[in-house]
């Protein structure tokens, strides 16, 4: 390959590699490092990168604001609509890739095109109907507000990846004497696993970053972090460093669950893309 190519062409391609990668992880590592400055330190022009690295950042944040209660909410919120997607967005898919469903077609395309809606354009909706089933400031409230925007994308994705799965394995399990339901559960599921794991990946990073409706049907019970971070914005000031602490904050806890289930998402991504 190296052969092939020549050893200018590789050193190209690393070296727009690296710079790509420093391009998209310079803000993270900037944001990481404006965490632990003085405030001192962070006006000095040009930018410091060699400081004497404080705490008080982060301990200014966590006291002044109750962090803790809006990451609980975050967490809450997250893994609450994931859930809920996750389970009656696979049985919808179920349901579009293995029945004969008259216009089946017609509405796969109408769910994609719920995803492909702007959310800004359904915030007053969302907003007058929370207030009159009175779920304005309540994790359920975010929980279904959330779930509306969740919900077609897992039936998209999902859909593709049961019809990648021969339909012969669950009508073999159903001639042995299982059930459809049961076929389902004990054949396509364990299979579909690293699918699930995958779209579970981005509709807990949607919910964890969100900011407009949590923005909109939130005041101080059921706010999430990205609300929360904002409020270090005032029209006095902008304290850059507790911005930064808080959002570190934000981010860690996606790096390391990303981390750890990175193997199924690319497993989960890659599904049913080489066939025999």
């Amino acid at each position: 390959m190296v052969k092939e190519h020549g050893t200018f062409y590789w050193v190209i391609f690393y070296l727009v590699i690296i710079a790509a990668v420093i391009f998209f992880l310079y803000p993270v590592v900037y944001l990481f490092m404006t965490s632990f400055k003085s405030r001192l330190d962070i006006y000095v022009m040009p930018p410091k990168f060699f400081f004497v690295p404080t705490l008080q950042a982060w301990v200014d944040a966590f006291t002044k604001k109750p962090l803790f209660h809006y990451f609980f909410n975050s967490a809450v919120v997250s893994f609450g609509t994931t859930i809920i997607s996750l389970v009656f967005g696979t049985l919808a898919a179920y349901a579009l890739a293995r029945f004969r469903i008259k216009g089946s077609k017609d509405i796969s395309f109408f769910i994609l095109s719920i995803r492909m809606f702007p959310p800004i354009a359904a915030a007053i909706p969302i907003f007058l109907w929370m207030k009159q089933l009175e779920l304005i400031d309540t994790r359920f409230g975010l929980i279904c507000a959330y779930t509306v925007f969740n919900l077609p994308f897992v039936v998209w994705m999902m859909r593709e990846f049961i019809i990648a799965i021969p339909q012969e394995l669950e009508e073999a399990a159903m001639v042995d004497g299982l059930t459809r339901m049961q076929a389902f559960r004990r054949i396509l599921l364990p299979l579909l696993r690293p699918s699930l794991v995958a779209v579970a990946i981005f509709c807990v990073i949607f919910s964890w970053s969100e900011f407009l409706f949590s923005f909109l049907l939130t005041q101080t019970e059921a706010k999430t972090m990205p609300v929360s971070i904002s409020e270090f914005i005032t029209w006095r000031e902008v304290t850059w460093e507790q911005v930064s602490a808080a959002g570190t904050a934000l981010i860690i806890p996606v790096l390391v669950f990303s981390f750890f289930v990175q193997k199924y998402l690319v497993r989960g991504l890659s599904f049913g893309a080489v066939k025999e």
